[in-house]
């Protein structure tokens, strides 16, 4: 750990130096790890191990840590427009000793989760609802005292870490998480999708880079500064899977069901009505390292083109306003200017390139004799076809094709450069429509430089993401098809492309309803989001929330259909009651708000303030709020050891681990934690360990050399060394 260093004279003299030596020194902390608690945890060899529970590496050679057990159970109530999922998971201790269990896991990015319920024996403790460094403090001390606690934090809008501290030998703690969201609907399908894996993230590296901070200096920027919280260990399929799940779901459509089917995962359905069905998975438990989507269709032809729910609390009332808007009056297509972004890091090997293969080479195909166009792949490294975009003549698209048909995945997944050459201006659109199709699984770290990115360059320019592979990144994807006016489609499967490419290109090909905007009865005070209303393509749906004092009139959404003007009104006494539309609300501001933060709208400190305000007093987790639970009897008696670990994930379906982490086992990007390629063997030939790497209080072992970090390290002590011998000779002038 960094000591806290003070400099009594010449404090004036250091302070226009201080902002880059603190990042030099922050740097220096991050390249040299972490600070480690000062008790060593048990350790164990692989003949003291009893059970078939996972064993973690430690520094100590031959010894390693039991990582807690991890059964997840699902349960999905659907409402109409409204679904409620319970996520149930159980932490089992099978050491003789007390363990943290720490688990990353993904829920879908517009989810309002606002409970959290540890279960000790036949007693519930309830979570509440804090400022997120207060939880953590609260967290932290109820673990120094030996009490059972639990911690619910969002890493990232669809990625929250659940630590559970304090499991006796041989304990299970079981600890539930509650989450609202809205279903949804496109061409005339509802959907809805339950994320079941993280995906490995690509984490640049972080950059020291010349700045100006009152005198010329060095700072150290980091894309991804909490790269270590979103980077859990990844299980080698070929060892086997871990974390099994099991999942129910509930379905009351509010209407006769004509075709109902689970996209990835085989349900046996038992029908208690044309709109009603419990769906349990075939197999009983599956292991989590898919998404898990269901979809359903009217028996009529036509799902209700709009809808109105009311939920009243304390006497205030929110309202869930869904329409679809007609398909935009058919026209001449302009001509436009298209660009094609496809990752072909390592992470999309196997099964996801060959989708995203397809998808682009139908994309090509559907080009215009009139349209321009250009390819774009990264890796490690960013490679356009074409110097700028090119008209879509037989010879370029025959060449546009061929280049299609040799892409392979390998490298990292350096997606910055990609984006800033697709959005870059040539000067030659000649007025045309410009749109950037961006094909990828999403799977990286730093949203936040890319969200920042797509603000500053987009211009004109409209975003659609097409999320490839079994757990793609939906955040990163759906948001910034949002700041760049565009769509998110996901292909989860080879058999999906053609549909769902036909359903894009109907999109790319037609104009979009324009000028979108909800009018209120007069005189009612409103505050409705997202805001503002964004543009709406041809079969998707607009959702508005909206805290209203309205209790009668119309509620009017209007729009430009081409250069028609269209509009629908819906009267507001015939709202349909449903429940946890205010949590909707609330989670639809909050996502606003991150929006209007990275588009650089407002002030950062601002954004904040009414993130947590709306937080708090809707009892939501976000970036700024967390849930923690805490048992007021310690359990660990006083001296006992409690060791930490991450509960490791599997690799999504359809990855592949050589690609991802190299044949060697060793991800060249970041701090991604893969199985040792070498398996360890209990003396139970039945049971097998695959040996982990261990975040806790024993230093992680160096499965590599870690080169990229030791150069950094040395680089930073250079520039330190440099930098205080400037400093000190400055001191020694300003004496004299």
């Amino acid at each position: 750990m960094l000591a806290a260093v003070r400099i009594r004279a010449h404090a004036p003299l250091l302070s226009r130096s201080g902002q880059w030596l603190g990042s030099i020194l922050a740097a220096a902390a991050f390249a040299s790890g972490a600070a480690w608690a000062d008790q060593e945890p048990r350790l164990v060899t692989p003949n003291d191990a009893t059970t078939g529970a996972l064993l973690l590496k430690s520094s100590t050679p031959g010894k390693y840590i039991e990582a807690p057990s991890l059964l997840t159970d699902v349960q999905i109530d659907i409402s109409g427009p409204i679904a409620r999922t319970r996520v149930t998971q159980r932490f089992e201790n099978t050491t003789d000793g007390w363990i943290e269990g720490v688990y990353v896991f993904p829920l879908p990015d517009e989810s309002a989760v606002d409970t959290l319920r540890m279960q000790i024996g036949d007693r519930f403790i309830e979570g509440m609802i804090e400022e997120r460094q207060k939880a953590k403090a609260i967290y932290e001390q109820a673990k120094s005292e030996g009490r059972k606690t639990a911690l619910l934090e969002q890493e990232r809008p669809n990625l929250f870490t659940n630590s559970i501290a304090n499991i006796g030998p041989g304990e299970t703690i079981i600890v539930q998480i509650e989450y609202q969201e809205t279903v949804r609907l496109t061409d005339d399908q509802f959907s809805l999708r339950f994320p079941m894996v993280v995906g490995p993230r690509y984490n640049p590296a972080p950059q020291i880079l010349t700045a100006s901070l009152g005198d010329d200096g060095w700072a150290v920027v980091d894309p991804v500064p909490d790269r270590t919280r979103v980077s859990p260990p990844v299980l080698n399929p070929d060892l086997g899977s871990t974390n099994p799940l099991t999942l129910n779901v509930s379905l009351n459509a509010g209407f006769p069901v004509g075709k109902l089917d689970s996209t990835y995962h085989p349900m046996d359905v038992d029908w208690s009505g044309t709109g009603n069905a419990n769906l349990t998975l075939s197999a009983g438990s599956v292991p989590a390292n898919r998404d898990f989507e269901l979809t359903w269709t009217p028996k009529a032809s036509k799902a209700p083109s709009a809808a109105l729910f009311r939920e009243t609390v304390d006497g205030e009332p929110y309202y869930l306003l869904m329409v679809t808007p007609p398909v935009a009056a058919q026209s001449a297509p302009p001509p436009r200017e298209i660009t094609f972004i496809i990752d072909t890091s390592g992470s999309m090997g196997g099964e996801s390139i060959r989708q995203a293969r397809e998808s682009l080479a139908m994309a090509v195909q559907r080009l215009s004799p009139g349209d321009r166009f250009n390819l774009i792949e990264f890796n490690s490294v960013t490679h356009a076809l074409f110097d700028h975009p090119v008209d879509a003549t037989p010879a370029n698209l025959a060449r546009a094709t061929n280049w299609v048909e040799r892409l392979e995945a390998t490298g990292g997944t350096e997606m910055l450069p990609a984006l800033r050459e697709a959005l870059a201006d040539h000067g030659n659109a000649d007025g045309r429509l410009r749109q950037v199709i961006f094909l990828t699984d999403g799977a990286i770290g730093n949203e936040q430089q890319l969200f920042e990115t797509i603000s500053r360059n987009r211009k004109d320019a409209r975003i659609f993401t097409v999320g490839i592979g079994s757990a793609p990144n939906s955040f990163f994807m759906s948001r910034a098809a949002e700041l760049g006016q565009g769509t998110f489609t996901h292909i989860g499967d080879v058999d999906e492309v053609a549909a769902r490419m036909g359903a894009l290109f109907t999109k790319l090909e037609s104009p979009a309803i324009t000028n979108v905007a909800a009018t209120w009865p007069d005189g009612s005070a409103v505050e409705a989001w997202p805001s503002p209303l964004p543009d709406v393509y041809a079969g998707e749906t607009l959702v508005i929330a909206a805290h209203a004092a309205a209790k009668d009139g119309l509620v009017w959404v209007s729009g430009l259909n081409g250069d028609q003007p269209w509009k629908v009104g819906l009267p507001v006494k015939q709202a349909a009651e449903r429940k946890g539309i205010s949590k909707l609300w609330a989670r639809k501001k909050i996502s606003s708000l991150e929006l209007d933060r990275a588009r650089a709208d407002t002030l950062p400190d601002l954004v904040d303030d009414q993130i947590l305000s709306v937080a708090l007093a809707h009892h939501l987790v976000s970036r700024l709020t967390s849930l923690v639970a805490v048992d007021v009897t310690p359990a660990r008696p006083e001296g006992a050891l409690l060791d930490s670990a991450i509960v490791p994930l599997n690799l999504p379906a359809g990855w592949d681990f050589g690609k991802v982490f190299g044949h060697d086992g060793i991800r060249s990007d970041a701090p991604m934690i893969p199985v040792d390629a070498l398996a360890l063997r209990k003396p139970d030939p039945k049971a097998m360990n695959a040996p982990m790497q261990v975040e806790r209080g024993v230093p992680l072992p160096n499965t590599g050399t870690l080169s990229d970090l030791k150069l950094l390290a040395g680089i930073i002590l250079v520039l330190m060394g440099f930098m205080l011998k400037l400093v000190f000779r400055r001191i020694r002038l300003h004496a004299a």
